[in-house]
């Protein structure tokens, strides 16, 4: 059973949707992030304040890495993961991989609150998602292979979207 993988920025509801999607397809579901909290037993925050991005970059990828080899799991990475291109060729080689895209206005709000978001902690979090989507917006749809955009779409139809693109992927591969 091929991987089900969800790329896309902060506030996309990566998260979200594939837990929802593993508990209708009866598959495990990772957060890298989470998974990365976890095994350091610290914050991302923590983990920016003490290694930098640089560091925190060099776990995701490894996190990632490891993830990509569990067969028939739902993985939902973190917003910068493409920026690194061997995230990006793994994630690519190990599944079905779904941009889960939003506007910047849909990130503000859902991102509002979230102090675990060190890359916000900043005087104009809208011109730093702006500038995070330029650069990141060419590298997930190099990846992707289906393209939702999570502003529209309710969480029912992106699940039942997302199912039937997967359940056609499978049977193809397996043809």
């Amino acid at each position: 059973m091929s991987n089900i993988i969800l790329v896309g920025p902060m506030g996309a509801g990566k998260s979200t949707v594939g837990r929802h999607l593993g508990e209708r397809l009866g598959m495990r579901f990772f957060d890298s992030d989470h998974e990365i909290e976890q095994r350091t037993g610290v914050n991302i925050p923590t983990i920016f304040e003490y290694e930098g991005e640089a560091g925190f970059r060099l776990r995701e990828a490894a996190m990632i890495k490891e993830l990509c080899q569990y067969p028939g799991i739902i993985l939902a990475t973190g917003g910068g993961s493409v920026l690194r291109e061997e995230n990006r060729v793994c994630l690519k080689n190990s599944g079905l991989v779904i941009y889960l895209k939003t506007s910047v206005k849909t990130q503000l709000r859902r991102t509002a609150r979230d102090r675990n978001r060190p890359l916000l902690q900043t005087e104009d979090p809208r011109a730093r998602l702006e500038a995070l989507l330029r650069v990141r917006d060419p590298l997930y749809r190099e990846v992707a292979d289906l393209v939702l955009n999570t502003d529209r779409d309710h969480m029912r139809t992106l699940i039942r979207t997302i199912i039937r693109y997967y359940r056609q992927h499978n049977s193809l591969a397996e043809a």
